[in-house]
C-alpha cells in the first residue's frame, strides 16, 4: 500500500468565469438539521466551486436560504417529518444535469424514502459525488448496492458509520477497521475518508494518513464542512483520490489555525469555513506559489 505526496492546486488564469470551477449540487437538510446542508454548502463556495446549490425540503428551504446569499437553493418534496420525499425524484433529475458534482447527506435524517433516494443516486449519478452521515446510514441498508456506483465516489464515514456499512455492530480496533476500509474500498471502487485521528483516506491502492487536525475538531458540523470541501475540489477537477487528500490536510488545517486563535474547547464548525482562506494561504506559502489559489 502505497503512500501519496499532497496534490497541489494550481493558480487561478487571470480571465477566469465561475464557470470554469464547476457547479456543486449538495442534497440533505430536514426539519431542525437546517444548518447542516447550510454548513456544507457555506464550505463548497469557501473550497473554491463556481457555483452552488442546495437542495433540501420545501420544509426549511427559507431557512437555509437565509444563512448565506452566495449559494442557490431548490425546493424539493418533503413528508410530515421534514425530510426529502420520494416525490424528490423528478426536481431532482433537473438541478441534476447541471451538476458538475453532487454531495449528500448532511442534515438529511432517515426514511425508507431516503433510502431509496440515497440508492437511486448513487447507483445513477455519473457525475462524482460525495456521500456523508444519513447518505451512508441509508446505504448501509442496502449493502449490496455499494458496489455499483455511477461514477467516481468519495464516502467519508465516521467509525460509527463505516461499522454500519460493512455490517459489524460491534466496535473495532483501528487496525483491523483501517483493513476493512482498504478491502471496502478495492472491492467497491470508491474512496473511503475514515475519519478519527489521523484520517485514513484510500481507494484500496494508495492510502493517506492525514497528519492535520486537533481535538476541538471533535463538536457538530465539522464533517458537514468536510462534505463542502470536498465537493468544492472536485469542482475543480481533482479526481477523487487527490481531492480526499487535499481535502482532509486542508479541514485539518483550517481547524488547527482556528484552535491556534480560539482555543479547541471553543472551536466550532463554522470556524473552519472561516479559516478555510487562511488554510490555503498557508499552504500556497509553504509551496512558494505567489499567484492566488
Amino acid at each position: 500500500m502505497s503512500e501519496r505526496s499532497l496534490p497541489s492546486l494550481s493558480p487561478r488564469a487571470t480571465d477566469s468565469h465561475k464557470g470554469d470551477f464547476g457547479r456543486a449540487l449538495l442534497v440533505g437538510g430536514s426539519r431542525g438539521m437546517a444548518g447542516a446542508i447550510a454548513l456544507a454548502g457555506m464550505a463548497t463556495l469557501r473550497g473554491g466551486a463556481g457555483l452552488v446549490q442546495l437542495a433540501v425540503p420545501e420544509d426549511c428551504l427559507q431557512l437555509v436560504a437565509s444563512f448565506e446569499p452566495s449559494y442557490m437553493t431548490v425546493g424539493l418534496p418533503g413528508d410530515l417529518q421534514g425530510r426529502i420525499s420520494q416525490a424528490a425524484h423528478a426536481t431532482l433529475a433537473d438541478s441534476l444535469g447541471a451538476a458538475t458534482v453532487v454531495a449528500c447527506g448532511p442534515g438529511l435524517g432517515r426514511s425508507d424514502d431516503l433510502t431509496e433516494l440515497v440508492g437511486w443516486l448513487y447507483r445513477t449519478v455519473k457525475q462524482p459525488a460525495v456521500f456523508d452521515a444519513d447518505a451512508l446510514n441509508a446505504l448501509a441498508q442496502r449493502p449490496d448496492q455499494l458496489a455499483s456506483p455511477g461514477g467516481p465516489r468519495i464516502l467519508t464515514p465516521h467509525p460509527g458509520e463505516f461499522r454500519r456499512l460493512i455490517g459489524d455492530p460491534t466496535p473495532l480496533a483501528r487496525d483491523r477497521c483501517e483493513r476493512e476500509a482498504h478491502a471496502l474500498a478495492a472491492r467497491c471502487g470508491v474512496v473511503i475518508v475514515l475519519k478519527g485521528h489521523h484520517t485514513l483516506v484510500t481507494d484500496g491502492t494508495h492510502q493517506v494518513h492525514n497528519a492535520t487536525g486537533n481535538p476541538g475538531m471533535a463538536t457538530g458540523g465539522c464533517g458537514d464542512v468536510l462534505t463542502g470541501l470536498l465537493t468544492a475540489l472536485l469542482c475543480q477537477q481533482f479526481s477523487v483520490l487527490d481531492a480526499a487528500h487535499l481535502g482532509t490536510h486542508l479541514h485539518g488545517l483550517a481547524g488547527d489555525l482556528a484552535a491556534d486563535e480560539l482555543g479547541q474547547v471553543s472551536l466550532i464548525a463554522s470556524d473552519l469555513i472561516r479559516f478555510l482562506p487562511a488554510a490555503f494561504s498557508a499552504l500556497r506559502l509553504q509551496r512558494g506559489i505567489r499567484l492566488g489559489f
